[in-house]
Parts: C-alpha cells; sequence; structure tokens
C-alpha cells in the first residue's frame, strides 16, 4: 500500500499500459468525500488518489438541494469538519454557506485538483491475485476503468437523481404545480401563492416558514406530527469563546460542549421518554398562540429519537404560525383534486403548488454493484465492522453518519481510522485487509430508525450485528476510543501480504 514514484508525489495516477491505478480511490465529492481526501493527504503527502463524483460539482446534498430555506439540521460546530473550524456567528447555518465551506475547504488543500467530475462509478472488482480493485465508472457516454489498492466510498445513502413521492390518488387531475424539494424549479415564482406542502420532516420544516414570507400561505399538512425543538441560530457561547480563545481552541471546546449536550438529550430520550416529551411539549406550547391545539398537531405518537428531533432556528416555524402566515394540518390525504387536496376528513385544501417533502428513497453506495474475485456481493449478506467496513470485503471502507448526531462527526473518524489502518498495513508490509465475522453474530438492522424512508429500504443495505465491533454505534465518544485509538489488530480484521515472485504468491495470514 505504499505509493511510490514521481506520479504518487504529485497525487497523479500511475500508468503502466493498463488502467490508471492509484493508491486510493475515493468515491463522492460531497462533506464526507471532501474531508475523506484532506485526512487522507495529510496522513500521507505522497499517496497517489482522486474523487470520482458523479455529478459535476462539489458538494453533494448542499449542492443538489437548492429549496428556499435548505440548511443544516445540525450545528456546524459539529457538521464542520474537526480540522477546520466553523467561525461564522450563526451556528444552524443556511445551504450556501455550508456549500461554501465544503468548496472552500477543498480549494485551499488543493483537493479539487483531485476530483474527476461526471464520472458515475457502476462497478467495483476485487483481485486477491493483484490486491486491488478495478473501478468502473460511466462518463460523457463511455466506460472508464480504474484500478486502485483501497476504496473508500463517501456517496451517502440516498438517491440523488429523485426522491421519494407516494402513490396518491388523483395526482393527475391537479392543475396546480407538483414540486418534490429534490428537483426544486429555480424559476419557481410562489409569491401570493398558496403553497401546501406535504410532510413533518426537516425539510417540511424548513420549507414553511421560508415560503411563508412572500406566499400568501403556506399549510404543513402532516399524516402524524414530529418532535421539533428551537435552537438559538446563534451560539453564544462559542462567540464568547472564539473571542476569547481563538478560532481552533474555541471550536474545540463548543464541538464537545455541543456533543455532550446532543449525548444528552438523545440518553435522556431513550431513558426517560415521558420527561422528554413533556420538556418538548413545554417548550413547543409556549411559542404557538394561546389555545392553539398542541397535542393534534405536535404530539407524536412515538418517544423522542425513535425518529430524528428537527430543530427550527429561533422558532421560526412557531412565528410564522403566530403571525397566521403558516398553518398546521393533521389528516391524511384522500386524492388530488384539480385545485388541491381532499382529506380523509372530508375537507378541501385548496393549493397553487404542493409540495411533496415526503422523504429520501435510500441507495446503498451509488448503487455500485461490487465483487470479489468473480464472486457477486450482495450486500445484505455482509455485516458492517464498525460501521464502516464489509465482511468479506478487502481494503474497503465507506461513510455512514449518526442519525443521532451530525454526520460529519463520524465521517471525520472513519477518516482518521481509515489512515490509521493504511499505515498500519505500510508498517508491517500487508497489501490486504479484510474483516470476518463471529459465525455467532446474529444480524440486525444497519440503522435501527423507525423513519419511514429507513423502514422502505433498509433490507437492501449491509447488515449490523448483535455486538460490537459489529453493531453500529451511535455515541461520539465511545467511537473517539474505538476507532481513535482502539487496536487493529483485534482479532476481526485479517491482514495479508503477497510474496514478490510472480508465479506464486502465498498469502500470509492473521486473524
Amino acid at each position: 500500500m505504499k505509493a511510490s514514484g514521481s506520479d504518487s508525489m504529485r497525487g497523479g495516477g500511475r500508468k503502466t499500459g493498463g488502467p490508471e491505478h492509484f493508491d486510493v480511490l475515493i468515491i463522492g465529492a460531497g462533506l464526507s468525500g471532501i474531508g475523506a481526501a484532506h485526512h487522507l493527504q495529510t496522513a500521507f503527502p505522497k499517496r497517489s488518489y482522486a474523487i470520482l463524483e458523479a455529478r459535476t460539482a462539489i458538494g453533494g446534498t448542499w449542492d443538489l438541494f437548492r429549496y428556499p430555506g435548505v440548511r443544516s439540521d445540525s450545528d456546524m460546530h459539529t457538521l464542520g469538519y474537526r480540522f477546520r473550524p466553523w467561525t461564522q456567528a450563526a451556528a444552524i447555518a443556511d445551504g450556501p454557506s455550508i456549500l461554501d465551506y465544503i468548496r472552500d475547504t477543498a480549494s485551499e488543500a488543493g483537493i479539487d485538483r483531485r476530483i474527476r467530475f461526471g464520472h458515475k462509478v457502476i462497478g467495483a472488482s476485487w483481485s486477491t491475485e493483484a490486491a486491488q480493485w478495478t473501478v468502473t465508472a460511466e462518463h460523457d457516454g463511455t466506460t472508464s476503468t480504474y484500478t486502485c489498492g483501497f476504496l473508500y466510498v463517501c456517496s451517502g445513502y440516498y438517491r440523488y437523481d429523485h426522491g421519494y413521492t407516494p402513490g396518491f390518488a388523483g395526482i393527475e387531475d391537479f392543475r396546480g404545480q407538483l414540486v418534490h424539494p429534490q428537483q426544486w424549479p429555480a424559476d419557481l415564482d410562489y409569491a401570493g401563492k398558496r403553497v401546501v406542502v406535504i410532510g413533518s420532516g426537516a425539510t417540511a420544516v424548513t420549507l414553511v416558514p421560508a415560503m411563508a414570507e412572500t406566499a400568501a400561505q403556506v399549510t404543513m399538512l402532516q399524516r402524524s406530527p414530529t418532535y421539533i425543538m428551537s435552537v438559538p441560530t446563534e451560539d453564544a457561547v462559542a462567540i464568547r469563546l472564539r473571542e476569547r480563545l481563538g478560532p481552533q481552541r474555541a471550536y474545540t471546546i463548543t464541538r464537545w460542549k455541543n456533543v455532550l449536550i446532543g449525548t444528552l438529550i438523545y440518553q435522556l430520550s431513550q431513558r426517560r421518554p415521558r420527561m422528554m416529551r413533556d420538556f418538548i411539549r413545554k417548550q413547543t406550547a409556549a411559542q404557538l398562540p394561546t389555545g392553539y391545539e398542541v397535542d393534534v398537531h405536535f404530539k407524536p405518537t412515538y418517544n423522542p429519537w425513535d425518529q430524528r428531533l428537527c430543530l427550527v432556528p429561533d422558532g421560526d416555524l412557531f412565528h410564522a404560525i403566530r403571525a397566521g402566515r403558516a398553518a398546521v394540518v393533521t389528516d391524511r390525504i384522500e386524492k388530488f383534486t384539480s385545485d388541491g387536496l381532499r382529506l380523509a376528513s372530508g375537507a378541501d385544501l385548496p393549493a397553487d403548488i404542493v409540495v411533496t417533502a415526503t422523504g429520501l428513497q435510500l441507495l446503498a453506495f451509488g448503487g455500485i454493484e461490487f465483487s470479489v474475485d468473480g464472486r457477486a456481493i450482495p450486500l445484505p449478506e455482509t455485516m458492517a465492522y464498525k460501521g464502516m467496513m464489509l465482511s468479506g470485503v478487502p481494503n474497503f471502507a465507506f461513510t455512514i453518519g449518526y442519525t443521532n448526531a451530525s454526520w460529519t462527526l463520524k465521517a471525520d473518524l472513519v477518516g482518521e481510522f481509515v489512515c490509521r489502518l493504511l499505515r498500519h498495513m505500510d508498517d508491517n508490509g500487508y497489501d490486504q485487509c479484510t474483516p470476518w465475522p463471529d459465525p455467532s453474530i446474529a444480524p440486525e438492522p444497519l440503522l435501527n430508525f423507525r423513519s419511514g424512508y429507513v423502514q422502505r429500504s433498509i433490507d437492501h443495505f449491509p447488515r449490523a450485528g448483535s455486538r460490537r465491533p459489529w453493531r453500529l454505534g451511535m455515541n461520539y465518544a465511545h467511537d473517539v476510543l474505538a476507532l481513535r485509538h482502539g487496536r487493529l489488530e483485534d482479532g476481526t480484521i485479517r491482514f495479508a501480504s503477497r510474496a514478490a515472485a510472480p508465479d506464486h504468491i502465498p498469502v500470509r495470514v492473521r486473524s
């Protein structure tokens, strides 16, 4: 796995008459992929790598979503990279600011020069004999092939080409405009219009107050309520710390402060759900008009953190409701009509524009088809080691962030772990590493989350295991110890190396 030669020193691939070869190929140039590249080139300045990105721009989610008010649902002191402080005043940042942050990170480190845009990876095959991956990508109507010693997938976990819209009855009869947030029209004019936003998740609670600023009326139509908490847009503690300690030290302290607060809220939600339900209800009721039907529209049937909490900066959703610019209706859709929606209660909800904020469609690893030594790898038959490698799949890592905290907290740890793993292989002369599970470990869903978008597709993903290190951890402090400082040769990963003789390639295995 050691980089060598002048091409590696420049970061370009080595060409030997076959496909262009890299020490590491990263798939995806979003928040995770740019972070992974930064960790890799900081740890190994001479190692060759490239990023293959299916789209034509850096940013992933933050470049794709362009709907009004798009913003983070985590604070930027934890959604930001560990190695690059977030210094803006707003802790709950808007989408364009996050996109600038990602692009600036890539530009300042020269990562943007390593990206191959318009390369959609469709297949990856591992050869034990060659100790390398052959990666196939579609590009400009043709197929490109690359090889690499280590494959690192940072493609997220949902489809980028379209979102999820249920099969609503009569939807073809609607004469107004139908929009999904994942394909937001740049020229959509909703000023003075009646807008219905179907959904109650993070996208819906972001859209409603943003559109309510100019729309005639915005209604959030939900089948069932979601837990919604108001948080300050700016973190006053972070601002004061930055003034006194400087950006890096203040960022580190604030990051841990927010991690601990988030962990406390999550743990209390799991262990004292009634107490947290009462706390959230009291906070919600205090921000709504007197006499508002809180228990109809803001009392979920599940416990806090069975699904992800929605954050609203400075209570903007509640402000819009108090001002009469926004409303919440809790009902089921019977069908679309020519000028709106007919509800199960018999009520009609008129609309000029209907926004289907009905969620994502999950897609494991961007739909890449994997094989090892000619054998196809069905993902549901694999098990995820520490939530970042796959059983029986050599020299491979992926990033899936936390469901109960910011995505980047886990992404940073995965990047650090991959670098530790590569250095360990260099130091010991290994060129292969493969996790192998104990057969006694029972499989479990990778994401233990009740959200509809997870339940619809989780059977197509790798499994987790019934105990560590195969259980997907959701505790950042624990993962810091396990991924940043835990033993690499833990009896689960098998390391191997090939002999140099071309006619005989013995494999030395340590388990």
